[in-house]
């Protein structure tokens, strides 16, 4: 009796499994999900002598946004994938890019707003000309004009890849305008205005610098990539008390070939992250199943 019941576990947890994954199939439309070794996710829509750098979806899984620029790092632009018909439509041009360099794009949780990097020109004398932080609004279904993001003590400094909680609270990388002490920062959000930004501080300690934030809706958890020999992703979960724990790297099935810009789906399911070695610059996109990684020590 007892050996019955173990089998009809077995054999249900094995058709959960093929459910899951033809449910995640349909919902991406590929032929491939990942379990837990990364696959190269749409590797067919970047161009031939161009990079990726990022690739986000917006909430409701229909449009997939990416970062493309040449092998000098000269020119980025965003380019947007959509569903239509149960099929992934041509990439064309975002709508918010520009003549200028655009990267680093997330979604509010809740879609309506979208975050993004840009070098575009703020027209404030006391914004230095780098990357800063942009934001556009959705009203009734039309994306407002682009408006500049303000971090009040970061005016002279990089910004760049930008993340946002359910409540408001901003995370992005920031550094010198030459790259030099690149760390995360968070800042928040009062009476529409954005407060004076806060290095992040994770605890074991780390000595050495980081950069391309995820941060979770609930703020519980932070994905982002340690600089070092090499980028590898770490994952650092909040105490409930405004400091950042338990901070450890991702697996090795992940951390191999140097990494960054995560993204981690709604339902807290799969990471999406670009990686590929410098020297041959033959970056991709690849996604695997998170679930187990996320779970708190």
């Amino acid at each position: 009796m007892i050996k019955l019941k173990v089998i009809l576990i077995l054999i249900i947890g094995f058709l959960s499994c093929k459910s899951e994954t033809r449910n995640s199939k349909l919902e991406f439309h590929v032929n491939d999900v990942p379990i837990n070794i990364p696959i190269g996710f749409k590797t067919e829509i970047i161009p031939e002598h161009k990079l990726i750098h990022k690739g986000v979806f917006n909430p409701d899984l229909e449009e997939y946004y990416y970062t493309i620029s040449d092998k000098n790092f000269q020119n980025f632009d965003v380019y947007v994938i959509k569903m239509k018909k149960k099929n992934w439509s041509k990439p064309v041009r975002a709508f918010f890019n520009t003549s200028y360099n655009e990267h680093g794009m997330s979604f509010s949780p809740d879609g309506n707003t979208l975050y993004f990097s840009s070098t575009r020109p703020t027209n404030i004398e006391s914004v230095k000309e780098t990357w800063h932080i942009w934001k556009s609004d959705k009203v009734n279904g039309i994306w407002n004009e682009p408006i500049f993001v303000d971090i009040p003590n970061l005016r002279d400094k990089l910004v760049s890849h930008p993340s946002v909680t359910n409540s408001g609270t901003l995370y992005f990388h920031s550094s010198n305008l030459d790259y030099s002490e690149m760390d995360i920062y968070s800042s928040k959000r009062a009476k529409g205005k954005y407060l004076n930004a806060e290095r992040i501080k994770f605890s074991p300690t780390l000595d050495i610098n980081t950069c391309t934030p995820f941060i979770s809706p609930k703020e519980d958890y932070i994905v982002f990539a340690a600089i070092g020999n090499q980028l590898d992703l770490m994952i650092s979960y909040s105490d409930g008390k405004g400091d950042w724990i338990n901070t450890k790297k991702l697996n090795d099935t992940i951390n191999h070939n140097g990494h960054g810009n995560p993204y981690i789906t709604p339902d807290n399911k799969f990471l999406f992250f670009t990686t590929g070695d410098y020297e041959e610059k033959n970056w991709k996109v690849k996604w695997v199943n998170i679930e187990s990684e996320l779970k708190r020590p």
